[in-house]
């Protein structure tokens, strides 16, 4: 009995029940997740012959070794299951969008008595913050926040308020009127409490609402002549059209909703989303799928629920041309409502929402034709480094490494990876030297690479390694390798005089790639961006120590104590000529911290007790 054959039979034996099967190859790697409310009719399909399977599933189909099963109580339970699973093994032939982790969002802090702060991060955490988004671009998210400041007037500071309230001096921004300067005004729970329900009301797409209320106020300042809040109101509706003129009306004032379409030719596949809010074309997002993926209504279902469940704020109403069956949407708005999201999709095949899918899927087509054009000039740049270094086969996977450091201080080795020649984030690494204490590049080199491999199981080498450096830094490399019982092509990327690299050496010859300009910006773009990933990591850690107060060098004295001798009348300067005694009285320093502080300030005159003590012992 062949393989194919035992899948078959193990398929018949499944029940008809709702759950999630999960194909594997012979290395028992998980290659595709799918659910469904039969599992054997559902399972047993793919190994019937003469089964109408188009390309991609036949593929699959032909490097499946085994597969499990897991029963569910519901289609929904399954399609939940299914969901968390793609994000888990990210299989090969499975429709795999960012995890939420990687999408920017608007950070909005509306606390009792504290006024509104609002920021961009990629970290949702769970406390009691507002998230917006995400958003396809941190750009979008940056834009939406200048005119955030602009419009509400809020700090551009770093400051939190009323902690800081009357203890920084009112900036420029006040005087110019672009800000309302909570450090130079009362604590106003009331009206810092309405500037966040303003603020909420904004971001969740609520722009005409904002427009309406600036434009009375001009109008209400101007009949009672004040000409200058009137004018400050003017200024704040240019801010917010400016965001306006980005933006197209596609909609009905106060109508929000997303239009999800999906291109699909015989070489890619592509995923496009417009996002409506207010009636205006706010943001869209294209998502170009790997070549792989298996592209039908269980794949599309399953990227709905991934693509909505990682939203804080949902639109009314989703729109979609692709085929799905009534359904399977209304299993997609089920397993949303499951994890308190509630939104309605929707088919349309005709009138004013068609036109906006049809839309979508043109922008899609052409984010794919993009793709697939980088993909070619990418794959021929790679092969023509495989002819000039002499590879059989080119390299699909390529790091790079670097040093960085500053001086003595901030040792820091940085790998970076790239696939199919792109970045790839998952497989960047940053190593602080935990043996090397000063300045050495070859020990450095060498401690991190042997970091490096200490983890070569959980992640895969690559087919190709690059060292930032020369003949020196290459012979480093290939002898740790050596070493480590490992073969893997190693290559230095040697720099000119302006900091760019003008060759390649095996660690004896070099190889010039002046001119090969297809190669040279390949190894160009590599050696740019593990640079400032290094000397990123390197800086923030410098800046990070400068920061850090010099009371904190003082033995038993931490951020806490030092913010707290800070608070000392008279600051540092008076702490230098302050008396243990004195120092006792402020709130967390114990006569033990007191003595420290003061040994810190006074090291000759505590030497000269010491010798002191010391004389009087002897003559005793």
């Amino acid at each position: 009995m062949d393989r194919r054959e035992e899948l078959r039979n193990k398929a018949n034996g499944l029940p008809l029940c709702p759950g999630v099967y999960i194909m594997k190859d012979a290395g028992q790697k998980v290659i595709y997740v799918g659910k469904s409310k039969a599992l054997r009719n559902r399972v047993s399909q793919y190994f019937q012959s003469g089964h109408g399977h188009n390309e991609k599933t036949k593929r699959m189909v032909a490097s499946v070794y085994d597969f499990e099963y897991i029963l569910t109580d519901s289609e929904i339970e399954a399609l939940a299951l299914e969901n968390k699973l793609i994000k888990l093994y990210t299989p090969r032939y499975n429709i795999r969008l960012k995890d939420g982790k990687s999408y920017p969002y608007i950070r909005l802090e509306r606390e009792k008595g504290r006024f509104p702060h609002v920021s961009v991060t990629r970290t949702r955490k769970k406390d009691k913050a507002l998230y917006f988004g995400p958003y396809s671009g941190v750009k979008t998210a940056y834009d939406i926040l200048e005119v955030l400041k602009r419009v509400f007037l809020l700090p551009s500071c770093k400051y939190r308020f009323p902690e800081s309230t009357g203890k920084v001096r009112p900036c420029l921004y006040m005087q110019m009127n672009q800000c309302l300067a909570p450090c130079a005004q009362e604590k106003n729970p009331a009206e810092w409490e309405a500037l966040g329900e303003e603020l909420t009301s904004f971001l969740r797409g609520n722009i005409g609402e904002t427009r309406r209320f600036l434009k009375r106020s001009m109008q209400d300042y101007s009949e009672q002549l004040c000409f200058e809040e009137a004018a400050l109101c003017r200024d704040r509706l240019k801010a917010l059209d400016r965001l306006s003129d980005k933006q197209k009306v596609v909609g009905e004032p106060g109508e929000s909703f997303d239009v999800v379409s999906v291109y699909e030719d015989e070489k890619s596949a592509c995923i496009g989303i417009l996002y409506v809010r207010d009636g205006a074309l706010s943001d869209s997002e294209y998502m170009p799928l790997e070549d792989d993926v298996i592209l039908d209504g269980e794949a599309v279902s399953a990227a709905l629920c991934n693509l909505y469940s990682v939203r804080e704020y949902l639109p009314e109403t989703v729109y979609t041309d692709y085929p799905l069956e009534e359904e399977a949407l209304l299993q997609v708005k089920g397993y949303l409502s499951s994890i308190g999201k509630e939104t309605v999709f929707r088919l349309c095949s005709r009138g004013a929402k068609k036109q906006l899918c049809l839309l979508a899927k043109e922008n899609a087509g052409e984010a794919a034709a993009k793709k697939r054009e980088t993909v070619g000039k990418n794959v021929r740049s790679l092969m023509r480094l495989a002819t000039l270094i002499g590879m059989e086969v080119y390299p699909e996977s390529i790091e790079a490494v670097d040093i960085s450091n500053f001086g003595n201080e901030e040792i820091t080795a940085g790998f970076v990876r790239f696939e199919a020649g792109e970045p790839r984030k998952k497989g960047y690494r940053l190593y602080k030297m935990r043996e090397v204490r000063k300045q050495d590049d070859y020990a450095s080199m060498e401690e991190a690479l042997r970091r490096r491999l200490a983890h070569r199981e959980d992640t895969p080498l690559p087919d190709l390694l690059l060292v930032d450096g020369g003949k020196g830094q290459t012979n480093i490399a290939k002898e740790v390798l050596w070493q480590e019982g490992v073969s893997l092509p190693v290559l230095g990327m040697v720099k000119d005089d302006f900091h760019k690299t003008r060759a390649l050496t095996d660690g004896e010859n070099e190889l010039s790639i002046a001119g090969e300009q297809a190669v040279y910006m390949l190894i160009y773009k590599i050696q740019e961006e593990v640079h400032r990933f290094v000397f990123g990591a390197a800086t923030r850690g410098k800046r990070k120590k400068m920061r850090k107060s010099s009371l904190e060098e003082i033995p038993g004295i931490g951020a806490k104590k030092a913010k707290a001798l800070l608070q000392f009348p008279g600051g540092l300067a008076a702490l230098r000529v302050a008396e243990p005694g004195e120092l006792e009285w402020i709130s967390g320093i114990n006569k033990k911290d007191a003595q420290a502080v003061y040994r810190y300030f006074h090291p000759s005159e505590v030497e000269k007790n010491r010798q002191t003590e010391e004389k009087k012992g002897t003559e005793k």
